[in-house]
């Protein structure tokens, strides 16, 4: 479970050193909008050697490459950090399956070269444009390596040539779509950076509403952002009791050789155990953070 995502610059050894105490459950190194075009090459290779080097303990290893609209600079930064073995590629930009196609391609061509098994590096599409997002669906089903998509809010609404705002009404429709296209299609999905560092009432109210909304998580440019977004993203006490109460009553019900199940007046369908199951996932994996919680 991956409940918060920083992003850290790729051309910056003072933040890439810092990534393993930062307590991100996945760090987002940055190769595209951090990096200026004449820096590509050296933030390409610091971060190569970087994720060669450096033991990020739990926190998953995700790179955002460039768009493939940035002449070959896509290719370049994909040969240079599939040997590395991350955890997923994050693909700005996404507007074409036929942009997916392509980069799972040159994925495999490099896994194959590396001895890696078939899609071990996984991808994650990053929709920031309107196109994109009026297209979330057909990307999001568009090949099996994707597992997640990221809203990518502050793009969008120059494209929507909207006012970004920190209460995100202008952004509705877009997180809407992208969730409900993630989970049609069967991924994760992450909500989009709260990006005013002063606004500490409207950076949490913001996660609340990406929690309650069903996003897996949210992404993050601020460190001091990383431990509210973890603890929000845990079940609750009174949820991971229901989850219990939930596969108390299947097992009862299989045991008594009934078919309909009922909990609290309501009945249990297949959705709701998914759901308990994601929940009672959640408390081991984090029993430590909830229990001190």
């Amino acid at each position: 479970m991956i409940r918060s995502m920083l992003f850290l610059p790729g051309n910056s050894p003072k933040m890439l050193e810092k990534g393993p105490f930062l307590r991100a459950d996945a760090l987002i190194f940055d190769l595209e909008d951090a990096v200026a075009p004449d820096q590509k090459d050296a933030a390409r290779d610091l971060l190569k050697y970087t994720l060669a080097t450096t033991d990020f303990g739990k926190a998953k290893k995700v790179v955002r490459i460039n768009s493939v609209d940035s002449n070959d600079f896509w290719k370049l930064d994909l040969t240079a950090i599939v040997p590395t073995k991350p955890f997923a590629i994050l693909l700005p930009k996404v507007e074409r399956s036929e942009d997916i196609q392509m980069v799972c391609s040159y994925l495999e061509q490099l896994e194959q070269s590396q001895g890696l098994a078939p899609q071990s590096i996984r991808l994650i599409i990053l929709l920031e444009t309107c196109l994109g997002i009026e297209r979330a669906y057909e990307l999001a089903s568009s090949n099996p390596r994707i597992w997640g998509i990221q809203l990518g809010a502050e793009d969008l609404t120059a494209d929507m040539q909207a006012t970004r705002t920190n209460r995100g009404n202008e952004i509705l429709y877009a997180r809407m779509c992208v969730l409900n296209a993630a989970r049609a299609a069967g991924i994760e999905v992450y909500d989009s950076p709260f990006t005013d560092m002063s606004d500490t009432e409207g950076f949490e109210s913001d996660v609340s509403l990406a929690k309650d909304f069903g996003f897996s998580g949210k992404t993050a440019i601020n460190p001091r952002h990383v431990a509210f977004i973890n603890r929000r993203f845990l079940p609750a006490r009174e949820e991971i009791q229901y989850a219990h109460e939930v596969l108390n009553a299947i097992e009862e019900s299989k045991a008594a050789g009934r078919g309909a199940v009922a909990l609290r007046g309501k009945m249990i369908d297949r959705p709701v155990v998914l759901r308990a199951e994601g929940v009672i996932a959640a408390e081991q994996e984090f029993k430590e953070e909830i229990d001190n919680g």
